[in-house]
C-alpha cells in the first residue's frame, strides 16, 4: 500500500512539474496575462492564467491519449524520443531567450471586460495554438520521464495515474500563473516593460539548461547513487 501511495505521489509530482515547465514561457498569452495584471488588477491576471492552464490541460489530455495509442512505439524508441524532446526544449529555450516582448506589451491595451471574458478570450487564444503547444507538452513529458507505463495499465490504477498526471499538470500550471500574477501585482508600480526582457532571458536559460540536462542524462548517470 505504501509503495502504491509513493508511486501515485511521484506521478502527481511529475505531472505538476510538467505543468509548471510548460507554463514558463513568455509568449503572447503570458504577455497578455501580465498586461492585464498591470493595467487592470491581480484577479484579472489570475483568471487569465487559469484560462491558459485550462486550455493547456485539454491539450495535455490529447498528448496523453497520443502516448497511450503509441505505447509500444514510445517504449521501443524511448531513448530517441527523450533526446528529441531535449533538443526541442533547448530550441524553445533559445527562442524564448532571443525574443523581445517589449513591443508587444506596448501594443497591448486591456480594455474593459469581465473576468469571464478574460478567461474565455485567453482560453480561445491558447487553444488556437494547439499545433505548437501539444508537441511542446509532449517534449516535457519526455523530459520528466512520464512514460506510457505511468498513464496506462488498465484498471483503477491506470485510471488513477492518468487522473493524477492531468491533475498535477493543471495544478502546476495554475500555481505558476497565480504566482506570476501575485509577483507582478506586488511590484506593479516599479514594473517596466523592459523587465520582461530579463524575464525572457532567465526563462529561456532555465528551459535550455533543462533540455541539455535531459539529453546528457539519457546517456550518462549524472547523479549516480553512492552506497
Amino acid at each position: 500500500m505504501e509503495t502504491i501511495t509513493v508511486t501515485l505521489l511521484e506521478v502527481l509530482l511529475r505531472g505538476l512539474m510538467v505543468g509548471v515547465a510548460a507554463s514558463i514561457t513568455v509568449g503572447p498569452v503570458a504577455v497578455l496575462c501580465i498586461q492585464r495584471t498591470l493595467s487592470k488588477n491581480r484577479r484579472s491576471g489570475i483568471v487569465s492564467g487559469i484560462g491558459v492552464a485550462a486550455a493547456d490541460t485539454i491539450m495535455a489530455i490529447v498528448a496523453l491519449l497520443f502516448y497511450s495509442m503509441l505505447e509500444h512505439q514510445i517504449q521501443q524508441y524511448d531513448t530517441l524520443l527523450r533526446v528529441i524532446g531535449g533538443i526541442f526544449v533547448v530550441v524553445v529555450g533559445v527562442y524564448i531567450f532571443s525574443q523581445n516582448p517589449v513591443p508587444q506589451i506596448r501594443r497591448n491595451r486591456a480594455g474593459r471586460s469581465s473576468l469571464w471574458q478574460d478567461f474565455a478570450s485567453i482560453f480561445g487564444l491558447t487553444i488556437a495554438n494547439f499545433i505548437m503547444v501539444i508537441p511542446y507538452i509532449l517534449a516535457f513529458f519526455a523530459v520528466f520521464e512520464i512514460s506510457s507505463n505511468d498513464i496506462t495499465g488498465g484498471g483503477l490504477a491506470g485510471f488513477m495515474r492518468a487522473i493524477l498526471t492531468i491533475g498535477g499538470f493543471f495544478g502546476g500550471a495554475v500555481a505558476w500563473w497565480t504566482f506570476v500574477a501575485f509577483v507582478i501585482n506586488l511590484f506593479r508600480r516599479r514594473f517596466r516593460p523592459r523587465h520582461m526582457l530579463t524575464i525572457n532571458h532567465v526563462a529561456g536559460l532555465l528551459i535550455g539548461l533543462l533540455g541539455i540536462y535531459t539529453i546528457l542524462s539519457t546517456f550518462f548517470d549524472i547523479f549516480p547513487n553512492v552506497h
